[in-house]
């Protein structure tokens, strides 16, 4: 049996009284005062999660650019020092490896955080592929991270307003960290990414500041309200881009790993799309459930903004249209719903 690791902030969760749960290797806080509290305190107000288990991985050298724009769909040369870019790793025939952030910490020096399940394989991928003059390192045992969220996140740790996607060098109460303008939850707020050693300095400054302590099961469903999709659920190497809807993070005019495949996708159209839905009846969808007349919900939760079900699902792409129906079979009893356009929750 796989012994689960620990990321250092394991004591503070249990002494929170966190529900521990087994994720991508790691155990991990799912909750602490419930799935619907934290959600509506990170919409409300502010809320922290530890995502220390994320990956993280230094890409250096003169050629390192060059090495990265080859595998990584975006367009890397577009952001410069300081900012950050949403981008995939892909592979030669268009499916998608891992979604991930890369920061330009300085020329020809990157970071990229990438999904706690990918980090091995997203690792040898990319190692087995550099280029002379490039070096990727897996540093993720050296870092915590945490993400701080909420509309009043910038405001209760002192931080000054920045656009989405920047990042500085800082210290919150005294620890030094990165500070990034990007997160998973489509509220304002940071990620935090500082020494391993000082993430629990780090944390306890930032509750001690009011941020309410999250599990990962608000991440989920705050996620899936703004349609952020899931590696491994909604994504995955079997899916693409274009049919996922992520063409926006694929910079087709550039040569990239499967951008051929993509461009030909993208100019015949897809065969299927992932599509937000809404239910109409009472019901919570679940990921492999089917969709009636070919299709299959990847993500599902109940929503607690919306106070009913939601999902996301591959419907045949002559059935994507938003307001179409759409009917889950919710184990054995059909259930109806409504495609919607993303994100399903917006703020009043």
């Amino acid at each position: 049996m796989q012994t689960l690791l620990r990321t250092p902030l394991y004591e503070r969760h249990v002494a929170a009284g966190a529900r521990l749960v087994p994720f991508a290797g790691w155990e991990m806080p799912v909750q602490y005062e419930g799935v619907v509290a934290e959600h509506r305190a990170v919409r409300a107000d502010c809320g922290v999660f530890d995502v220390s288990h994320m990956g993280e991985f230094h890409v250096d050298g003169p050629s390192a650019l060059e090495f990265l724009q080859g595998l990584l769909s975006n367009d890397l040369s577009r952001i410069g020092v300081g900012r950050a870019q949403y981008t995939l790793l892909t592979t030669d025939d268009g499916g998608i490896v891992d979604d991930l952030i890369a920061y330009e910490l300085e020329p020809g020096c990157y970071l990229l955080v990438v999904n706690a399940s990918n980090r091995e394989p997203d690792f040898a991928w990319l190692k087995e592929r550099e280029l002379r003059g490039s070096d990727v390192r897996d540093a993720s045992d050296e870092y915590g991270m945490l993400a701080v969220q909420g509309p009043r996140a910038l405001e209760r740790l002192g931080l000054e307003p920045a656009d989405a996607f920047t990042f500085v060098m800082g210290e919150v109460d005294g620890v030094e960290c990165l500070i990034a303008r990007t997160g998973y939850t489509g509220e304002h707020g940071v990620e935090l990414i500082c020494p391993d050693e000082d993430v629990v300095a780090l944390w306890d400054a930032v509750v001690a500041r009011g941020a309410m302590p999250c599990g990962l099961g608000a991440r989920d469903t705050l996620r899936l309200e703004m349609c952020y999709p899931l590696h491994g659920n909604d994504i995955t190497t079997e899916t693409d881009a274009i049919s996922a809807g992520l063409g926006w993070a694929c910079a087709l005019e550039k040569d990239f790993s499967g951008a051929e495949q993509l461009r030909r996708l993208k100019a015949e159209g897809p065969e299927r799309k992932l599509v937000p839905f809404v239910m109409e009846e009472k019901a919570v969808p679940r990921q492999g459930m089917t969709v009636e007349g070919g299709g299959e919900v990847t993500s599902g939760t109940h929503s607690p903004m919306l106070d009913r079900g939601i999902g996301m699902a591959y419907v045949p792409a002559g059935r994507s249209q938003p307001q179409s129906e759409l009917v889950v079979d919710v184990r054995g009893r059909p259930r109806r719903g409504r495609i919607v356009t993303k994100p399903i929750y917006r703020r009043d």
